[in-house]
């Protein structure tokens, strides 16, 4: 049959008619409702379990630390050792083991801090490599003696902590021994006889001191141990003076949370970290060097010496965890 071509529409829309009426067309409009909310529901589950996932991975890294100033690039190209810059030479000794991170950021802020101070430095890290439990002072002894015969005067330096003040005084201790992290300025410690974190004395004064006591196996005790020796040396504690900036002087980069440290007490150690050791030091330190390299971090110039310290167990059983 033929229709005249004004019909088609009107054939069209009693087509679509016919297409929505019928007794299943309100099971299938139930039905494509039901899978898009399942399809929904589906993306919603997929979307929330990446996002939880990348939380996840977010919490197991490792805290985030306080990054240090970055020196300028011009200040860390200078040379460490101009002759102009004075008669002294100052052998920056740094106990350490495994805090690849903060040394990392330590060796080209310190060469930089030095730099700009006119101070004749070397970066000497003593790196310690045998299986015993951290012994910082016996670490600075090794330093001491490891350290170059151009040198005359070290700083017992934590691998830590920063100086943020360009006031602070880097320079030749001559009247004696000089404490650049007094109780006054340290973000940590308070009390007035620490003399930990950076000190600054002559090598003359500290082998009047015979060093440090190589008894401290673990964290702590050792610079109080040493004050005790400045006095029996007779030796003036100096410390700096006009500093404003309190305990925001020093950053310092160490995360006790990431980090923890070594402060278990073993066998008699927990009495006798607070006598003095009288025949202890430089004249009975034992000590046996892997290797010396030489090392540059972001251009900066340091000596990294791996070191074995040995241990009388007869003496100190605490050097080894039980």
């Amino acid at each position: 049959m033929m229709y005249s071509s004004r019909r088609k529409p009107v054939l069209y829309f009693k087509e679509e008619k016919r297409f929505l009426s019928g007794k299943c067309t309100v099971y299938k409009l139930f039905g494509l409702c039901m899978v898009l909310l399942l399809v929904s529901l589906l993306w919603l589950q997929l979307s929330c379990s990446g996002d939880m996932s990348a939380t996840m991975r977010e919490d197991r890294r490792p805290p985030q630390q306080q990054q240090p100033p970055c020196p300028a690039a011009n200040s860390q190209a200078s040379a460490a050792d101009d002759p102009s810059w004075g008669p002294h030479k100052l052998a920056l000794i740094v106990p350490f083991r495994e805090r690849f991170d903060e040394l990392l950021a330590f060796v080209p802020f310190m060469h930089a801090f030095l730099n700009k101070k006119k101070i004749r430095h070397e970066i000497v890290v003593i790196n310690q490599v045998d299986h015993y439990r951290f012994n910082r002072a016996s670490l600075i002894n090794v330093g001491y003696l490891e350290s170059g015969n151009d040198t005359d005067y070290l700083a017992m330096h934590d691998v830590d902590l920063l100086p943020l003040n360009d006031a602070l005084d880097y320079g030749f201790p001559d009247d004696g021994p000089f404490h650049v992290a007094s109780p006054e300025l340290h973000p940590l410690y308070h009390y007035k006889t620490y003399v930990g974190g950076i000190l600054l004395l002559t090598k003359k004064h500290y082998h009047m001191c015979n060093g440090m006591s190589n008894r401290f196996w673990g964290w702590g005790r050792e610079d109080d141990e040493f004050y005790r020796r400045l006095r029996k040396a007779e030796l003036q504690l100096f410390r700096p003076t006009g500093i404003t900036t309190g305990y925001k002087t020093f950053l310092h980069i160490h995360d006790s949370a990431w980090r923890k440290r070594d402060q278990k007490r073993v066998a008699a150690q927990k009495q006798e970290q607070f006598k003095v050791d009288q025949e202890g030091g430089l004249t009975n330190l034992r000590y046996q060097v892997e290797s010396r390299q030489e090392l540059s971090i972001s251009g900066a110039p340091c000596t990294v010496i791996n070191t074995k310290l040995e241990c009388d167990q007869s003496l100190t059983p605490w050097c080894l965890l039980a």
